[in-house]
């Protein structure tokens, strides 16, 4: 080896000691910023902070909070913060400061924190990640699309969706083949969703390949990279700005933007009317008065047309966040909620009860006021998302420097925040052995005992979930045609006790859930 080389080598090492130094010291400067405001954190490790299992995809979202909940809780702590890579996350453990960050101060925490990029993605800025008064406009606007009124007026094109269920579940049943229960409910709340949302006859039931539940599976994500690049929308935002990365698959937004402008433009030459989601967003954007019997909103006043009106673009993104949220958090409630009942037959058997008991009071007939007549059956669907929630963390941003009260922490406007939402659903403070499926916890009498905020399955404050309503009406109507015509039983393909796979943003069970479904 020559001098020359041997200088050449010499210096690149030192070129690579000089960052990994850089670098290391950058990180332990980082990693100080909550020790210095008074505030205890679990030792972070170098690069990762205390995301390491979130980000290598070895825990499940809902397990790293989890375990982070238990771990800082059992200190006494009311709150403690949290470092993903070099960023600085404050992690709210205390019940009451949860409903300050909530509602009673909401004005510090108007916005999610999720990252959204209008010029390179616009299927990304929709309710979900709109920030300030965007986001208020928005929510005013939507609103009405999401009453009881605007529910019952969906419900017989939900109805129809379920008659294509009934028609999968029989062959399963008849030819003794065991349910992949996610992929049956995905395929059929795809249809429902992509019937409401956008007006259009999925098939999903009868095609498991059709466009919709492609590009709906790919949405959620299906790769690791697709997986953790949802994950770093809401835990690491900063890095896809950086790198200006999109936050949807481009093969994605431009299938659904494809989608909505194609029937905007179907429904408008051919003047079609449907009752729908996309017929109200086609009225915003046209500026026709929304109104039902809760909520009446008139488009039409002093402010400009611009600023009232919905761009195309805009109808597309809420049209797309509503299919995504709803197909997928529904079918992994449904998902969950027959596992627990396959496990738990005395529980299968008394909401069937119900439900056979409350059909006979309406006739025999499936109706908005009947599925809405079923105590027990809210119970179970309460637990499910107890035990099972579809976002098992939520994400606030500071938009104003707060102070906790009584202390002299002060969060730094621009801090993201963590409200555990699994680690609230397991404490054993607010529930009682918490790994045991038990409805009765959601009885009036059980519920009055409990802080408000230890169930938190729809969010809470001004930006709950805004489609609880949808999300509610489609799983009852699934539970209620399902439990009248079949009994579920646990297959040994599923694997006991149930592992969510730590790939997945959304709970799911690590080798699917299997059942064996049997005629009634």
């Amino acid at each position: 080896m020559t001098l020359l080389t041997e200088n050449i080598y010499l210096n690149i090492i030192i070129i690579f000691a000089t960052i990994f130094m850089s670098i290391k010291i950058y990180f332990t400067w980082v990693f100080n910023y909550w020790r210095s405001k008074g505030v205890e954190t679990a030792p972070p490790s170098f690069l990762f902070g205390n995301a390491r299992d979130l980000l290598l995809q070895r825990l499940s979202l809902g397990d790293v909070f989890r375990d982070y909940y238990n771990k800082m809780k059992h200190k006494g702590l009311k709150y403690c913060g949290f470092y993903t890579l070099a960023q600085p996350n404050f992690v709210v453990l205390d019940l009451d400061l949860v409903k300050a960050v909530m509602t009673r101060d909401f004005q510090y925490f108007t916005d999610r924190g999720i990252y959204a990029n209008e010029e390179i993605d616009p299927l990304s800025v929709h309710l979900l990640t709109l920030t300030g008064s965007a986001w208020k406009s928005m929510r005013s606007k939507l609103s009405p699309t999401f009453t009881t009124g605007k529910m019952k007026m969906m419900f017989n094109t939900l109805l129809d969706c379920s008659k294509e269920l009934l028609v999968v579940m029989n062959n399963i049943a008849e030819n003794h083949e065991i349910l992949d229960v996610k992929e049956v409910l995905g395929r059929f709340t795809t249809d429902v969703i992509g019937s409401c949302a956008f007006g259009i006859d999925c098939n999903s039931l009868r095609n498991p390949n059709s466009e919709f539940r492609k590009y709906g599976k790919k949405a959620v994500g299906e790769s690791v990279l697709d997986q953790l690049r949802v994950t770093m929308s809401m835990f690491a935002p900063s890095v896809l700005r950086f790198f200006k990365l999109p936050a949807i698959h481009p093969s994605v937004s431009k299938f659904f933007i494809n989608i909505v402008k194609e029937t905007i433009r179907y429904r408008e030459e051919n003047n079609v009317l449907r009752k729908d989601f996309m017929h109200l967003m086609i009225q915003l954007k046209n500026n026709i008065k929304i109104e039902d019997e809760d909520h009446i909103q008139e488009l039409k006043s002093k402010e400009s047309t611009k600023e009232m009106s919905l761009t195309e673009e805009q109808v597309a993104a809420e049209a797309f966040v509503f299919f995504v949220a709803g197909f997928e958090t529904s079918s992994t409630t449904l998902t969950f909620c027959l596992y627990e009942f396959a496990s738990n037959p005395d529980i299968q058997e008394k909401l069937r009860q119900e439900v056979k008991e409350v059909l006979a009071r309406h006739e025999g007939k499936l109706t908005y006021d009947a599925i809405m007549d079923m105590p027990y059956m809210d119970k179970c669907i309460n637990e499910t998302l107890r035990k099972y929630p579809p976002i098992p963390t939520i994400g606030r941003i500071c938009t104003e420097a707060y102070r906790i009260p009584d202390t002299d922490v002060v969060i730094e406007k621009g801090t993201i925040l963590f409200i555990p939402v699994a680690g609230i659903h397991y404490d054993p403070e607010y529930y009682a052995d918490p790994e045991k499926f038990d409805p009765e916890r959601f009885s009036p009498e059980n519920k009055a005992d409990r802080h408000n905020f230890a169930w938190l399955g729809f969010g809470e404050g001004p930006r709950a979930c805004i489609g609880i309503r949808f999300g509610l009406m489609q799983i009852k109507v699934a539970l209620s045609i399902l439990l009248q015509h079949y009994r579920f039983s646990l297959n040994s393909k599923t694997r006991i006790p149930l592992v969510l796979d730590p790939v997945m943003f959304f709970p799911t069970a690590k080798g699917g859930i299997w059942l064996n479904a049997e005629k009634i």
